[in-house]
């Protein structure tokens, strides 16, 4: 017959694997109710549950591995955060686990939940719209988190971030200062908080310049379709315009759109786009672009996330870097 094991445990008394470790292991400190706790034990009587001493002894107070979980593996700013993070982790002796929600909250926290069966010491998290639930469960069984890149406004966990706000409007006044006709904003039509912090910082400035502006506020699913849509309808030739692409994915769909058009960068369009990618190489002029510091970013995550492994404390504290805009030939 099978053994019945932790996780037979958490499926029946539908908790996670890490608050039936907690509870099996009698670790102090949990937050975990005692209604819950004696429903764990109560299930582990029932089906027998013996644990297994070899592997016990076998396992370490740490498993030595961290999960990360990022909204989209394949977008290039994602992928440099990961290999960042893999490099910073090592430094630290841990292996990292990898997973890409897809900006979608379900897969969010089925991520969540396997790599808390796989006992990793600590996440590393951006969280997508909706998954605050997911993210509060984690703090209610104690699990070390870190948010990297995007945070929640109403779940209180260390984060690393850059100043959104701050480097959108620095961006918005280098291009009124070029004395543009207009200006329009390419963004997404979202609840991310970072993201629309760098509308806020926008629209901070913009407001008290005696200067034309449009916004094309986009959907993540069809990104092409609806940049091409945007910009037949907000795009006028005849001013001197500049697009402001607020992330490189948005960047890279919006310039197929001029290359496309065979509008051409800088004679008759300015452009600037968040974050570096190696698709920007493509396009015969080299495009001004908002550089994140991402080796410091994943150095400080990795560094936040070892001390919470280490001593857990329930700490709001984000730390904020400064990003800056890197001006190259797309804009004139």
């Amino acid at each position: 017959m099978k053994r019945a094991s932790i996780k037979d445990i958490a499926r029946i008394a539908g908790v996670s694997v890490a608050t039936v470790s907690y509870v099996l292991n009698k670790k102090e400190g949990s937050r975990i109710s005692e209604a819950t706790k004696v429903k764990i034990l109560e299930v582990a009587e029932t089906i027998n549950y013996t644990p297994n001493k070899i592997a016990k002894s076998l396992k370490m107070s740490k498993s030595k591995l961290i999960g990360l979980i990022l909204a989209d593996i394949s977008n290039d700013f994602y992928s440099s955060i990961a290999r960042n993070i893999e490099d910073e982790a090592m430094k630290f002796g841990y292996t990292l686990l990898i997973g890409s929600s897809d900006e979608n909250p379900e897969k969010f926290r089925k991520l969540t939940e396997l790599f808390s069966e796989q006992q990793v010491d600590g996440m590393i998290l951006a969280p997508v719209v909706d998954s605050d639930e997911a993210v509060l469960k984690l703090l209610k069984e104690e699990y070390p988190i870190v948010t990297i890149d995007r945070y929640l406004k109403n779940v209180n966990i260390p984060g690393i971030m850059i100043n959104n706000s701050e480097i959108s409007e620095s961006i918005c006044e280098f291009l009124v200062e070029k004395n543009f006709e207009e200006i329009i904003y390419i963004g997404y039509d979202t609840k991310l908080p970072h993201l629309l912090d760098r509308q806020e910082g926008f629209d901070k400035r913009i407001s008290t310049a005696d200067i034309q502006y449009k916004k094309v506020l986009i959907g993540i699913n069809n990104i092409t379709e609806e940049i091409y849509k945007g910009l037949d309808e907000s795009l006028d030739l005849s001013k001197k315009t500049a697009l402001y692409f607020s992330s490189n994915k948005l960047g890279i769909a919006g310039l197929s759109y001029l290359n496309q058009k065979n509008i051409k960068v800088p004679q008759d369009v300015s452009v600037i786009a968040f974050d570096q990618t190696e698709a920007y190489s493509l396009f015969p002029t080299e495009i001004s672009f908002v550089q994140q510091p991402l080796i410091e970013m994943a150095r400080e995550a990795v560094k936040v996330l070892d001390a919470q492994i280490d001593n857990y404390t329930v700490d709001g504290r984000k730390i904020t870097f400064p990003a800056k805009l890197i001006n190259k030939k797309s804009v004139k």
